[in-house]
């Protein structure tokens, strides 16, 4: 596999033309300052009044063509209306204006040819400038004109003007870069949105005990258990103790449940009477509106429901109502933070409950300017074709730019702007292709595909500079990691106290709740796939919808899969962090051997110092990190973290690790493959079986020098620590740790290549080994 260029995947620094170089100092003036102005000739079509009736019948069906040299946009059409209104924007990108006339033209929809009722012509140079804030520009009646210029019947409301993608007409507006497509879904899925996740909370359901339950079988003694349903997230409790018609669990059950409330909490307390057959003793359904939210860990009151059943009589299914009871306490946890990402590279840390929020801490604002040398995604009319979009997601603010039609360049230049409530967070940004250009229901089943993400975390961001860098766009693949494209952004983060941001390096991660009452591993776990679900499936039933492939690409939802490369690129992690203590280790060994003499003497003076003024041990070890800190501010990182290949291994995977993991869960692979990878895996479990093994060993050994299994080396031990007891208690402080350190230190002369007297005897102590089959 050949290895790619390392510098292909670098972060490279660049210098746009921010703000339409407006710049006071180091501080940009603009309203969109962090991205390029791009100017645009906007169009609002509002409506018109007294059109001619065209056909034979005396009617109209009317219409407005906006036309600008090769680029032509055009309204809806209303049947039989001679006052219609539109209120549509069309807004022609000023870099591929080529004609010096603007033709606004009311047609007559007809089945055969259009017929022309009148325009009204504009000439560019004419048009007025607006920039916002200013308000904005009045629509003004013109009157129509026929081909030679005569004026005719009817009037057409218009606004004209030219603008940059700050104005608040863009977003919604026809833009000329996306004459091809066609129909409101397909323009629908075009425009830039911005995105709200849904509020999500933890539902905590104690189930406590059942009373007077019925089952229909009464010579055996019932196997109950309570099985409860939201939505699509099904629990159980376990089988009761009590063997009785009044069972007891006291057993919480945890669900994740998204505002607005859709579907109620069913209950149904059910007997096993065969290993694969379950009957239903009373079901309840409990509307979440009403179920009492707590903030803290103060326990809400305790409320028994009446349990309901449903018999078939005479073929008719009939509600019997009887005195069966369950007794629950069900609350809305509003003290936790529920997670839908991964904790590595969470947004957003604040509890469910507003009224527990802190204030913002500063402001995040992300210009996205463009992206080049995108690979092709798609082939169209037989030629490769990308229609890029960006989206970018911070705490429950998800945005999405507009797709740029046909372009393997495209210049979004959008501004974003988030509130900063914790500096140790991440903004994700994913560029993608956008599939579904004809609408929803016309690109068959297709799937948007992923081009590249970045991650950047505030923490490492200097507050108030702006961040212009090109980040490279890599995405895994089953033939290796490949770069995509650059995308080009614009950050800043400004802070609104830098008192309350350092006080924030003080406080929990998470909320209070997560640490008062922990929630387990496996627990979170679920719960996080289960907000995972609910945000990809609510954001998906937006319009135009934010995809379910998007949202989970941006959520990280595959990253708990198992991963050779990932399993490798952590193992060097941690041997990363070793090598400090390593290198420490290394050191002090050629201190101890004399490597550089000077050095050696050096240190025992050093030793010899604290050792006799043992309060300055404290205040020399916080000194010399002091200078550390200082001595490296000089190679501070000046960009921000980016993709990194190397750390990631995914440089120098082999196909069969990348291979195994993109397969589907379970697997989709061929009996052999799977038999390779099995004894793959074995091999390498084999050799962690070994080292956990060894440490087994050591701390067992360590249980052992009291535990009187070997009587010898035990007793050896006890009158050691006796003798040593006597020693040190008549023997200064201050002598035993210089004769300590001067044995350690001694010359090589003075050494010996074999194992030291306690290493000989600390290996010959028992372990369980022994023991074990």
């Amino acid at each position: 596999m050949q290895r790619p260029h390392q510098e292909d995947f670098s972060l490279k620094e660049t210098k746009p033309h921010l703000g339409g170089g407006k710049i006071t100092g180091d501080k940009l003036t603009s309203t969109y300052d962090l991205v390029e102005q791009m100017q645009y000739l906007y169009v609002r079509v509002v409506k018109a009044k007294d059109l001619p009736a065209k056909d034979v019948t005396g009617s109209l069906d009317p219409y407005v063509e906006v036309k600008l040299g090769n680029y032509k946009g055009t309204t809806r059409h209303f049947e039989k209306k001679s006052n219609p209104e539109w209120s549509q924007v069309f807004a022609f990108s000023k870099d591929r204006i080529q004609a010096s006339v603007l033709e606004v033209t009311v047609k007559d929809k007809d089945f055969v040819k259009d017929d022309f009722v009148g325009r009204v012509l504009f000439e560019l140079n004419d048009i007025p400038k607006r920039v916002p804030p200013d308000s904005p520009l009045a629509p003004q009646w013109y009157r129509l004109e026929e081909r030679n210029g005569n004026k005719v019947k009817g009037e057409l409301m218009l606004a004209v003007w030219m603008g940059n993608q700050a104005d608040e007409a863009f977003p919604e507006a026809w833009h000329s870069d996306a004459a091809a497509v066609s129909g409101a879904d397909g323009l629908a899925n075009i425009r830039s949105k911005v995105y709200l996740s849904p509020k999500l909370w933890y539902l905590r359901v104690n189930v406590i005990e059942a009373q007077d339950l019925i089952p229909n079988d009464k010579s055996r003694f019932p196997e109950v258990y309570v099985k409860a349903i939201l939505g699509n997230q099904a629990l159980r409790t376990r089988v009761s103790m009590s063997k009785t018609i009044n069972p007891l669990w006291n057993e919480d059950l945890m669900f994740v449940a998204a505002e607005p409330f859709e579907e109620p909490l069913i209950l149904s307390v059910e007997d096993r009477v065969a290993p694969n057959k379950d009957e239903v003793l009373g079901r309840c359904a409990i509307p979440l509106q009403y179920v009492d939210r707590r903030l803290d860990h103060r326990p809400v009151n305790t409320r028994w429901f009446n349990l309901e059943k449903h018999v078939i009589v005479e073929g008719e299914k009939k509600e019997i109502k009887f005195a069966s009871r369950i007794h629950m306490r069900v609350c809305l946890e509003g003290g936790y933070h529920v997670l839908d990402e991964s904790t590595h590279y969470s947004s957003d840390l604040r509890p469910t409950a507003k009224q527990l929020w802190k204030s913002s801490i500063g402001v995040l604002e992300v210009g996205v300017l463009s992206a080049q040398g995108l690979s092709p995604m798609k082939t169209k009319d037989g030629r490769a074709t990308t229609d890029a979009y960006c989206v970018a997601k911070y705490g429950q603010k998800w945005v999405r730019t507009r797709t740029i039609i046909d372009s393997f360049a495209p210049r979004w230049n959008e501004q974003y702007t988030w509130e900063v409530f914790d500096p140790c967070t991440v903004i994700t940004i994913g560029v993608f292709d956008n599939c579904h250009l004809q609408g929803g229901d016309k690109s068959g089943g297709a799937r948007d595909s992923r081009i590249g993400k970045v991650r950047i975390r505030l923490s490492t961001l200097e507050t108030d500079r702006v961040y212009t860098h090109s980040y490279p766009l890599l995405v895994l693949h089953p033939t290796g990691v490949k770069k995509m494209g650059e995308i080009h952004l614009a950050v800043r983060f400004t802070c609104s106290s830098l008192v309350n941001m350092m006080h924030m390096y003080s406080q929990p991660l998470l909320p209070k709740m997560h640490y008062l009452h922990p929630l387990t591993v496996t627990q979170l776990d679920n719960l996080r796939h289960q907000a995972t679900q609910i945000v990809s499936l609510r954001l998906s039933r937006a319009e135009p919808p934010l995809r379910k492939e998007i949202v989970e690409y941006m959520l990280d939802v595959t990253s708990h899969m198992w991963s050779m490369r990932r399993s490798k690129a952590n193992f060097f992690r941690i041997m990363g962090v070793l090598g400090v203590v390593i290198s420490v280790g290394k050191w002090f060994d050629q201190i101890c051997n004399w490597k550089n003499p000077i050095t050696t003497v050096l240190i025992h003076i050093l030793f010899l110092i604290l050792v006799l003024y043992p309060e300055l041990i404290l205040p020399t070890i916080f000194l010399y990190l002091f200078l550390i800190g200082i001595w490296y501010y000089r190679w501070r990182p000046r960009h921000p973290p980016h993709m990194d290949t190397r750390l990631s291994c995914a440089d120098t995977a082999h196909p069969d690790e990348l291979d195994e993991e993109f397969d589907t869960f379970p697997t989709s692979r061929s009996p052999d493959i799977i038999r390779m990878r099995y004894d793959r895996i074995r091999s390498i479990a084999g050799r962690i079986q070994t080292v956990v093994g060894d440490l087994a060993t050591q701390g067992e050994r360590l249980q052992s020098l009291l535990s009187w299994r070997d009587p010898r080396a035990t007793a050896l031990f006890v009158i050691f620590c006796l003798a040593a007891a006597v020693v040190l208690y008549v023997t200064p402080f201050q002598a035993v740790g210089l004769l300590t350190g001067f044995y350690v230190l001694r010359h090589p002369r003075f050494r010996y290549k074999l194992p030291s007297v306690p290493l000989n005897f600390f290996r010959r102590l028992p372990a369980r080994t022994d023991c074990m089959l």
